[in-house]
């Protein structure tokens, strides 16, 4: 590795993120600093996961230092990239994506710099980019995303009690993210990307052909969910994943009880 020594401290604007960011906001930051939502997804094992980098001034305050991070069971896991050098925070989240990009990531962290965690697997084997990328199909993760547990969470703090990944119609294999049985109101959570979001959504540039007729699928199969759902009495709500929890949860909650006033 080349060791990039500074004449000077950098100045923060190069490495630490703005305060008042949301968390909407630091994702779309990730988000172009990878060219892409679909360039953040890393293979663990057989599970698709969505990483960030986050990027931290060594203690000699000479050198910026990028850690691929990840939520992995409930835990921050996380994996040194390498060391950048760039006069932005922005440039340097681009760099450490590319770095990423190319396999360029090691399991040791610098000196006296120590991994925060390490994944509960072990072990990463893709990476961002396409390797990753053409992989993903294979791991396409079905419940417990990050935006879920964040709805359920809001929900649950409404008072709003449900069942998890079940399905709502019985002998009919599709899956529910909440499900509220006796108001017979069924909740997805669909992911920007996976489900085409007309807002956030944005086409792949490698493998277009195939990534375009796979989400047109994927649309094509929730409109039919939704037409099977409410053929059989039930009221879908489908919320998009860049949708705040509480918005979300309010929402829920207005669909359950208008079950209520029926």
């Amino acid at each position: 590795m080349v060791v990039r020594w500074r004449a000077s401290e950098p100045e923060e604007s190069a490495w630490r993120c703005p305060p008042g960011l949301t968390r909407a906001e630091r994702a779309v930051e990730q988000d172009l600093a990878a060219g892409g939502r679909g360039n953040r997804v890393i293979i663990i094992g057989e599970q698709q996961i969505l990483a960030s980098v986050a990027l931290r001034r060594k203690r000699d305050g000479r050198r910026v230092y990028a850690y691929l991070r990840w939520s992995e069971h409930g835990r921050t896991a996380e994996r040194y990239v390498g060391e950048v050098d760039k006069a932005t925070r922005a440039a340097n989240l681009a760099e450490a994506w590319r770095m990423v990009a190319a396999g360029r990531t090691s399991s040791q962290a610098p000196t006296a710099e120590p991994l925060a965690e390490q994944s509960s697997a072990g072990s990463v084997g893709s990476w961002a980019s396409s390797p990753a990328v053409r992989a993903v199909m294979r791991a396409n993760k079905g419940r417990d995303t990050q935006p879920e547990l964040a709805v359920r969470s809001a929900a649950h703090a409404l008072g709003l009690r449900y069942r998890v990944g079940v399905s709502p119609l019985a002998g009919v294999r599709r899956t529910a993210d909440m499900v509220f049985p006796g108001a017979k109101v069924a909740v997805f959570v669909d992911g920007c990307f996976w489900h085409g979001c007309p807002e956030h959504h944005r086409p792949a540039r490698r493998n277009a052909e195939f990534w375009t007729a796979k989400i047109r699928g994927n649309i094509a199969r929730d409109a039919d969910t939704d037409a099977r759902l409410r053929a059989a009495g039930w009221t879908v709500v489908r919320i998009w994943e860049h949708v705040p929890p509480a918005e979300a949860a309010s929402v829920i909650r207005g669909a359950v009880r208008g079950f209520a006033s029926r």
